[in-house]
């Protein structure tokens, strides 16, 4: 992504990749040095950190709106299907991980979940492969239920119905924590 100004709005509903979803509490400016730089004020709804971000910036960083429901359904579709199994060597997995969770797309962080459930089901996961499952599953849930307006474990229930159509069992977060 290029730097330009994405034009979000105050009240906007957005993902911060690898923080989660936030809303923009603030658009302000502040001088420094020789320039006045605009910037939103994000507030992240799980830990509530309050971010600044400037506005330049916010497609660099990945800054995006939440998710609408034609992609909550991509979401779902890419969860529900069977695929041949991760890369053998752990090393590589977390780094191939790694790398699609940083892109803060969705779709790749549902597709990193479900790769580690799949994973999990075969073996128990590397302490390092539980938390990002665990991040992955938070990163889902609280987008999806912001999303569709309604309450995470209604969320979960969805994704639990999902995965259960390939043999799947989505973790409670209570299983993640270290």
């Amino acid at each position: 992504m290029n730097g330009t100004d994405l034009n979000f709005h105050i009240g906007d509903k957005v993902v911060y990749p690898n923080h989660g979803v936030g809303v923009i509490e603030q658009i302000g400016s502040r001088t420094v040095g020789p320039t006045v730089e605009r910037f939103y004020l994000l507030n992240i709804k799980a830990s509530n950190l309050k971010v600044m971000i400037p506005c330049h910036n916010a497609g660099n960083v990945g800054l995006r709106r939440v998710v609408r429901n034609g992609d909550v359904q991509k979401v779902l579709d890419l969860l529900s299907v069977t695929e041949n199994g991760s890369n053998g060597d752990w090393k590589d997995r977390f780094k191939e991980n790694s790398e699609r969770m940083r892109t803060g797309s969705l779709i790749e962080v549902a597709s990193v979940l479900k790769s580690l459930i799949a994973l999990h089901r075969d073996k128990p996961l590397s302490f390092r492969e539980k938390k990002m499952l665990e991040r992955a599953r938070y990163l889902l849930v609280s987008e999806l239920a912001m999303s569709r307006n309604c309450d995470e474990f209604k969320v979960e229930e969805l994704l639990t119905t999902t995965l259960a159509k390939i043999n799947l069992r989505f973790p409670e977060a209570s299983e993640l924590q270290a």
